[in-house]
């Protein structure tokens, strides 16, 4: 059977795509921030020496990072209000369980970074008399920044692909939009295309700058 393209009604609603597509961009970088945030504290919690702060922090980062994404969308959007006795915004939730995912991912990029430095570095600043808040600043995370930043960037890149599961509580993302543009044209095969072209065209450059800047890292080490 031949199955006859026509693009022409999809590409009518493309101001539905970009602004989907706008809106994926939007989530990205807004949970990437505050997902940078969390899992600093995050971090800090695993690293304080304190016991309860450990735990507290090991809970959070193995609840998020053991149960998918779509889970936790749901359960923030659905359940959550039942526990709180109200309601809770659809965007708010989507962007609340975006950070709390990534960050959770963050923190522990950030804290296998900073304890793979040597202990003898921290030991030696000790020695000529910095305070661990100095060493960590003017020693420790410089170098550990470099060994982040290419597990930095690939989780940043997941998490725009992260952002089409939003469209499971009526978020208007890029994946929601192309479903409504289906629903407008009866045309599946290409409003479906076009939302997964508009995702290669935003990803790809990403993943090249990703490999470019891991590559570097790696000779100049």
């Amino acid at each position: 059977m031949t199955y006859n393209w026509d693009f022409h009604g999809v590409w009518q609603n493309s101001d539905l795509f970009l602004w989907g597509l706008w809106i994926s961009v939007v989530y990205t970088f807004g949970s990437i921030f505050f997902g940078i945030i969390i899992g600093f504290i995050t971090c800090a919690a695993r690293l304080s020496g304190w016991r309860v702060l450990d735990i507290a922090a090991r809970c959070y980062q193995e609840l998020f990072r053991c149960t998918p994404l779509l889970v936790q969308l749901l359960w923030f959007y659905y359940a959550f209000p039942l526990l709180v006795g109200g309601s809770i915004d659809n965007r708010v939730a989507a962007m609340l369980t975006l950070s709390l995912y990534v960050g959770a991912f963050y923190a522990e990029i950030f804290r296998s970074g900073i304890v793979s430095i040597d202990n003898g570095q921290r030991e030696a600043a000790a020695a000529i008399g910095m305070s661990p808040m100095q060493s960590m600043t003017r020693i420790i995370l410089p170098q550990a920044l470099k060994r982040m930043l290419p597990s930095f960037i690939n989780q940043s890149v997941i998490q725009f692909k992260n952002t089409s599961l939003v469209s499971v509580i009526s978020v208007a993302d890029l994946a929601y939009m192309a479903a409504v543009v289906n629903g407008q044209t009866y045309r599946p095969l290409e409003s479906y295309t076009i939302m997964a072209l508009l995702y290669i065209a935003m990803l790809l450059p990403l993943t090249q700058a990703a490999d470019w800047i891991e590559k570097r890292l790696r000779v100049s080490d």
